[in-house]
């Protein structure tokens, strides 16, 4: 503080120091009240940004080819679109009923369990297993989780605008990338503007490439599981029924970082031990062998390039992210921390290193 300025603020009365001070604590409290607000719109926006990021090398190849990143983009967009719309016709339907068995046999399931000696010595201790047949065979957890048909009604209706919402958004940040990252560099002092873009391009592209492999690594584990699945249904039928709902919970689980495959792993091991014993000694086998697949050969080979990040960082992170954005926090945390630990490598430790 200059010494002007510590004069002028010296000469103010109390009243106008404590009225500034309380105006400016009222509307920084305003400010954070309208972020909240708008949580799931910012959510929107940064999920959008994120798989922007995710779209941009495959654009990138494409220009290469085609010349103008307007095509390219158009031709991912319809790609995307195309699969998708192939996905919701073939996959969504059998999906849907899936589930509903799962659902509705779930009871059945828990009371299978409760046939080992082990599993129901605990359940009259703690009574888990009960309360949660109980509840499921009530049909009170429809109207706790969607509030009657009215509330599914608007949750349908809210997650329809919000995929469409997100498609566009995602449309327009993929386009608009070049023009938005030339915007953010050109608030840089212009001494430093080369080096910022450098830096930034160089994260923008350390989280495409991420969650470019990230894709990768879960249509790998859900279509594996889902072979799997299919192969024991053979001799199981009962697990065939619920192959493809089983697939799609370990590849959208395969999102979380660390913790989410050996959770995905468990609940479908659980199942195939009710439904056939050699059937979940099959599933351990087969989680067992593909874990350590996919930790130490399928990951490092598709993600050597994009994150250089330590495991018990990845670990944090991710518990991080999801305690604050939930499933989006903890996909968003690790190319988070990745991008990080770049900028501290590039920018703090060259200054620790020469001071």
């Amino acid at each position: 503080m200059t010494e002007p300025q510590r004069r002028f603020l010296f000469q103010m009365p109390p009243f106008w120091i404590g009225f500034s001070g309380t105006l400016g604590a009222l509307i920084a409290f305003g400010l954070a009240n309208l972020v909240l607000q708008a949580r799931s719109v910012l959510i929107l926006i940064l999920v959008a940004m994120f798989i922007a990021l995710g779209l941009n090398p495959m654009v990138e190849i494409l220009r290469r080819r085609v010349k103008r990143r307007w095509l390219a983009v158009l031709i991912v967009v319809l790609g995307l679109l195309v699969v998708l719309g192939l996905a919701s016709f073939a996959i969504v339907p059998v999906f849907t009923q899936q589930i509903t068995n799962l659902v509705v046999q779930a009871p059945t399931i828990l009371n299978d369990l409760l046939q080992n000696p082990q599993i129901d010595a605990f359940d009259k201790q703690y009574q888990v297993i009960s309360n949660l047949t109980q509840f499921l065979g009530s049909g009170a957890w429809v109207n706790q989780l969607f509030g009657g048909i009215l509330g599914a009604g608007q949750i349908v209706i809210g997650a329809v605008f919000s995929g469409f919402t997100l498609l566009i958004l995602t449309l327009w940040f993929l386009a608009s990338l070049p023009a938005i990252k030339a915007g953010i560099y050109r608030l840089a002092p212009a001494s430093k503007r080369d080096r910022v873009a450098e830096l930034g391009d160089m994260v923008s592209d350390r989280i495409g490439s991420y969650l470019s492999g990230l894709f990768v690594v879960v249509t790998c584990a859900g279509i594996g599981s889902f072979i799997f699945l299919w192969i024991v249904g053979i001799w199981v039928p009962e697990l065939r029924n619920f192959a493809l709902a089983l697939a799609v919970l370990v590849a959208l689980f395969d999102f979380i970082p660390m913790i989410g495959p050996p959770i995905a792993a468990v609940i479908v091991c659980v199942i195939a031990f009710v439904q056939s014993p050699v059937s979940g000694v099959a599933a351990v086998i087969y989680y067992l062998i593909y874990l350590q697949f996919e930790s130490y050969v399928l990951s490092p080979r598709v993600m050597k390039r994009s994150v250089n990040v330590p495991g018990a960082l990845v670990v944090i992170a991710a518990l991080i992210g999801g305690t604050l954005l939930g499933v989006v926090g903890a996909l968003i945390a690790v190319p988070t921390a990745a991008a990080v630990l770049l900028l501290l490598h590039e920018v703090a430790q060259p200054k620790l290193d020469t001071s």
